[in-house]
């Protein structure tokens, strides 16, 4: 395990403080047995669940504990951990949904418990990819279960009609994307006879090295994924690699020539299926997933011929040849257990427990998929659902809101979707499954998913809107190259340079 960070500031010691000094709720009395389980988690549909619903009474059966769960609209839920989290009522179990800078500081600091040398105590929460627990650390240190999600979910989206239309094949690498993009462009890939539509569609991406198209591009192209580690050792930020502004350049190249959305800086992404299903762009970068969701677009509209417009392919070789894939960090958020509420290690064991039962193959397909016979049947050892009844319906929305309390960090026990044999549904699930597999063989990880710079904590959000919006303003032909390096030596002068002392001073500590 390794040393960790000394938290500095009068700010930073009056919080631990009032963390460790706050009531233990929920029953029991200190050092005693927890009654009830308390439960924060976020809320993604329109209805929470009934506390005495059939899938929280099943749930409670299943792990024989009696649980209290608030659910908080995820619109507002990281708002809303942070004043629970500076209260004198706080949860025994917490939905952390990534690693921002409060929850860092709160964590170094004591606020919640560091389960690194408990998770292999209990056979369903032993992490079973070393790579993504330490992604998910704290500097090595793990301050929660993550919650894991498939490592590889990187996908072109295109229309399946047009490249039919124009006898085009899949892109397999960025140069076939450009004539792709070029000929969705100019050639009428919709027979109409009229310059109505574009190649790539990108809406507006904040932030930088968070899983957008210009990331995806710039790992194709060479670039490292966030960071790299130079021929001496040492950690560098992605976007000084010489990649970086070949994958810009290859980009603008596109803008320039039309083919890009021309709003691609202020277009929301909430509406990115749009465009594309309304015939006006055929290619998104994104995940897998969305190619999904589109189908069902075309299922709704045409369901005698919706397997004709959607296709997909896995990430995409670069101009040297060589595929390098972009990952996922492989997790999403973590459930975390603070101090102040679980006080003890006999109710630690209590928490880690249920959370042990709720990750064996009967919690995650409660969790998951529901109640078998009511929301939904097995058919060939695959989940069907059942739509009919105000019974399935309210159960399949509750699924949805407790999924968001498991992890399955010891790999997915659940079942697998059931599609129609030979439909479209299946054909692109078994095709995008497979490039998945394949793709994760070229992974690029991000070599210091685990590190937290104090002062990236600090500051980080402010220094990466200066790529951001360097970048963006390169695109649109606001500053030139020389303008590109300036940003980046002002992201250097505001602060880089000490994350990037910070960083490799972590990264050496980690790795000794």
């Amino acid at each position: 395990m390794t040393a960790k960070k000394q938290m500095a500031g009068l700010v930073g010691a009056a919080a631990t403080a009032s963390l460790v000094l706050a009531a233990c709720s929920g029953g029991g009395e200190e050092g005693g047995s927890l009654e009830t389980i308390d439960i924060m988690a976020p809320l993604l549909s329109s209805t929470a669940p009934d506390p005495d619903g059939q899938l929280q009474t099943a749930v409670e059966e299943y792990v024989g504990h009696q649980l209290n769960v608030t659910w908080v609209p995820n619109s507002n839920y990281t708002d809303r951990l942070n004043v629970v989290m500076a209260s004198d009522d706080i949860p025994h179990v917490l939905v952390v949904q990534g690693k921002t800078g409060a929850f860092t500081q709160a964590a170094e600091a004591g606020a919640y418990w560091d389960l690194t040398e408990h998770l292999d105590d209990y056979e369903n929460l032993t992490p079973e990819s070393e790579e993504v627990r330490l992604a998910a650390s704290v500097n090595g240190d793990s301050y929660g279960i993550y919650r894991m999600r498939d490592s590889m979910r990187a996908a072109v989206i295109i229309r399946k009609d047009w490249l039919e239309n124009l006898g085009l094949e899949e892109p397999q690498s960025v140069d076939d994307l450009y004539e792709v993009a070029r000929a969705f462009t100019e050639d009428d890939p919709d027979g109409n006879g009229q310059d109505d539509t574009t190649g790539l569609i990108i809406p507006q991406w904040g932030g930088y090295g968070n899983h957008g198209p210009y990331d995806l591009l710039d790992v194709w192209f060479g670039a490292p994924n966030r960071w790299g580690v130079d021929e001496s050792g040492d950690l560098y930020p992605a976007f000084e690699h010489p990649a970086f502004f070949e994958s810009l350049r290859f980009l603008k190249d596109m803008v320039d020539n039309g083919y890009v959305n021309s709003d691609f800086a202020t277009m929301d992404s909430a509406t990115w299926n749009e465009p594309f299903f309304n015939g006006q762009g055929g290619i998104i970068i994104d995940v897998s997933s969305r190619g999904a969701e589109i189908m069902d677009l075309f299922a709704e509209s045409d369901p005698e011929n919706y397997g004709d417009y959607v296709t997909m392919v896995g990430n995409l070789r670069g101009p040297d040849g060589e595929l390098r894939a972009y990952p996922t960090s492989g997790f999403s958020g973590f459930i975390s257990i603070p101090r102040a509420s679980v006080q003890t290690e006999h109710q630690l064991h209590q928490v880690l427990s249920v959370l042990n039962d709720l990750s064996a193959q009967e919690g995650q397909v409660l969790l998951n998929h529901g109640i078998e016979g009511v929301n939904y049947e097995l058919r060939d050892g695959r989940v069907a659902p059942l739509e009919s009844g105000s019974e399935a319906e309210v159960v399949a929305n509750d699924t949805t809101a407790f999924a968001q309390i498991g992890t399955q960090s010891n790999g997915w026990l659940g079942h697998d979707p059931w599609f129609e044999p030979g439909s479209p549904d299946e054909e692109l699930d078994t095709r995008r499954w497979e490039f998945h597999e394949s793709d994760l063989e070229n992974a690029v990880f991000d070599p210091a998913a685990a590190l937290v710079s104090q002062t990236y904590t600090e500051q980080g959000a402010v220094l990466d809107q200066i790529i951001t919006d360097a970048r963006i303003q390169y695109l649109a032909g606001q500053i030139d190259e020389d303008g590109l390096r300036a940003e980046i030596q002002r992201w250097r002068d505001s602060g880089g340079d000490q994350i990037v002392q910070e960083m490799n001073e972590l990264y050496d500590e980690l790795e000794n």
